[in-house]
């Protein structure tokens, strides 16, 4: 088993004023050619952003992407639809830029800040049409337990939201002293683990709040819940 860990204050960091920005992979400004990518995972940024303001219209192309809102309400536009779609806590939206979309993302919200991550997965098929949904999750449905929000469009499994590549995201609640077992797909795959809050052990890796760990040549391992904690888990092929 393969463990890399990477603690949350080695991230890149921006502040743009009305961003505030950690980038757990090269980004924008940030480039660390250790840091380009782990497997299909190509981005994950950490975003606060201010009331009122956004990411105005710019464009994709072939890229997956998801966002998952932790504490406010994000507004989306795309080139698909004029309406303005909002997407709140316990929701996740996915994105297929494929061939090419524009796009805005938006805080919702003129008071309160919009806390999200943004994840970029390289797809396995390019030029696809440009698609896009979004679904909300019941938050006692991870206590303790892994809730699947995203899987391939060629998995048998039609629960939850579905992207163009061999992957799946989960979360996971669990109490103190709890320990679960991750069973990836294959020993091809590898999983990002980002610490959402809590403290965490797997094998004699230990991680606090934001601090992510990368997990590959196994097919399986577990995790040691030192407090509660919060997970987030990204499969994806590695090669």
């Amino acid at each position: 088993m393969k463990l890399e860990k990477f603690p949350a204050e080695t991230r890149g960091f921006a502040n743009h004023g009305w961003l505030q920005a950690n980038h757990s992979f090269s980004f924008a400004n940030f480039y660390d050619p250790n840091r380009l990518h782990y497997g299909a995972l190509r981005v994950l940024n950490d975003d606060l952003i201010a009331p009122g303001t956004g990411f105005s219209t710019h464009p994709h192309q072939n890229m997956e992407i998801i966002t998952i809102p932790l504490s406010g309400v994000l507004k989306h536009k795309d080139s698909m639809s004029n309406e303005w779609l909002y997407v709140k806590p316990n929701e996740v939206q996915v994105m297929s830029a494929g061939k090419g979309i524009y796009h805005s993302e938006m805080n919702g919200s003129t008071e309160d800040h919009l806390s999200l991550f943004q994840i970029w997965i390289i797809p396995n098929k390019d030029g696809v049409e440009p698609r896009y949904n979004q679904e909300a999750f019941n938050p006692e449905e991870r206590k303790n337990k892994l809730q699947v929000l995203v899987s391939s469009l060629d998995d048998s499994n039609k629960n939850g939201l579905k992207i163009h590549q061999d992957a799946k995201l989960s979360r996971i609640d669990l109490d103190e002293g709890k320990t679960f077992k991750y069973d990836l797909k294959s020993e091809k795959h590898g999983v990002y683990i980002m610490n959402i809050s809590g403290n965490i052990a797997v094998d004699n890796q230990e991680l606090s709040n934001r601090d992510a760990l990368g997990v590959s040549k196994t097919t399986t391992f577990s995790i040691q819940a030192n407090t509660n904690s919060e997970l987030l888990f990204i499969e994806i092929p590695m090669n």
